[in-house]
């Protein structure tokens, strides 16, 4: 009689498949967990970002007050008195604000506390949206700037901190596609940022140079990708209007298409590639590896926003909704 002994190099592969086995299920399961696992990290990445030396130098407190010229009377008192308060005390209020922001990259990780964390993040998100980036500049008069299209898409508008909340809300694990706020509510939130973003391509496009000009004040820090900002801002040259209302209308279009579901998938896919152009050209990656980033900027999130989107259409023209099993989009 035989009998068969498992070698410890079976054992130690069996063990190695059933740990990543686990981590795709608890992280990557669905759609719903995936995108919660991706803004998780993100979450994560800024809050390490917070503890660069630069953060605790007066160049972040400069950062913060760069961004009142131009501002309305309201918005750049509030900006101004939140950077005194930081300054008052600011190894300690950007400790703090890196740990929260890590702490609720790693609560929404563990899925006993995402719905938690979620919730921290809308309060934290609004408070940086206004405080960190002025309403995503949104308010600011682009003759200020020199010309520079600073409040477009291009650039980060209308601020990458509130797609983090919007985010959220849609990948509230509640087993319900949508989250919070459900199919129809999702597709219109949507809707809603890009015709903003339309608008904001038809106010503040910043003349016949402005993209050019935004184009070449954007962050680098690597060859390779000046050359690409080198190369878009020579075709932008002199173009800055015509583009404008190109993008303007491209933006209106994947905002109604999506509200309406029509060819959805296609729209969002265009959005996706449209925003991982703006990251590159327009925002640098965030001015990462320039030195002094606070985030990424909004490309990866409009990207992960598009993403979570796609998982709530289905292909084809005028086409119906294909609901999920609600125990496949939750995370309890």
């Amino acid at each position: 009689m035989s009998a068969t002994v498992a070698s410890p190099a079976g054992d130690a592969y069996a063990g190695k498949r059933r740990g990543l086995i686990w981590v795709r299920d608890y992280f990557w399961s669905n759609g719903t967990r995936r995108a919660q696992t991706v803004l998780a990290l993100i979450w994560v990445l800024v809050g390490g970002l917070q503890f660069q030396s630069f953060m605790y130098s007066k160049g972040f407190i400069q950062l913060l007050t760069g961004v009142e010229s131009g501002q309305p009377g309201w918005v750049a008192s509030s900006v101004n008195r939140g950077a005194i308060m930081m300054q008052s005390h600011q190894g300690l209020f950007n400790s703090l604000a890196a740990l929260i922001q890590v702490a609720i990259g790693f609560g929404i990780l563990y899925k006993r506390t995402t719905k938690q964390a979620i919730v921290v993040s809308f309060f934290w998100a609004f408070v940086v949206w206004w405080f960190g980036e002025a309403f995503g500049m949104m308010f600011m008069a682009t003759t200020s700037m020199g010309g520079i299209a600073m409040a477009t898409p291009l650039t980060g508008a209308p601020g990458a901190v509130l797609l983090y909340a919007l985010i959220g809300a849609i990948v509230w694990p509640n087993g319900r596609p949508g989250g919070l706020l459900g199919v129809r509510g999702a597709r219109t939130l949507w809707a809603s940022l890009w015709l903003v973003m339309a608008w904001l391509w038809l106010v503040e496009g910043g003349g016949a140079n402005g993209i050019h000009n935004a184009i070449n004040a954007a962050p680098s820090g690597m060859s390779w990708l000046s050359s690409l900002q080198d190369g878009f801002a020579n075709i932008t040259k002199g173009k800055g209007v015509i583009l404008a209302l190109v993008l303007a209308a491209l933006s209106a279009a994947i905002a109604i298409a999506v509200a309406k579901n029509w060819y959805a998938k296609e729209f969002l896919i265009l959005a996706a590639v449209l925003n991982l152009i703006y990251w590159l050209v327009g925002q640098g990656l965030g001015g990462i590896f320039a030195g002094g980033a606070t985030d990424p900027n909004a490309g990866p999130l409009f990207i992960l926003l598009a993403y979570v989107l796609y998982q709530l259409v289905r292909h084809g023209p005028q086409s119906v909704l294909k609901r999920q099993p609600a125990h496949t989009e939750s995370v309890q």
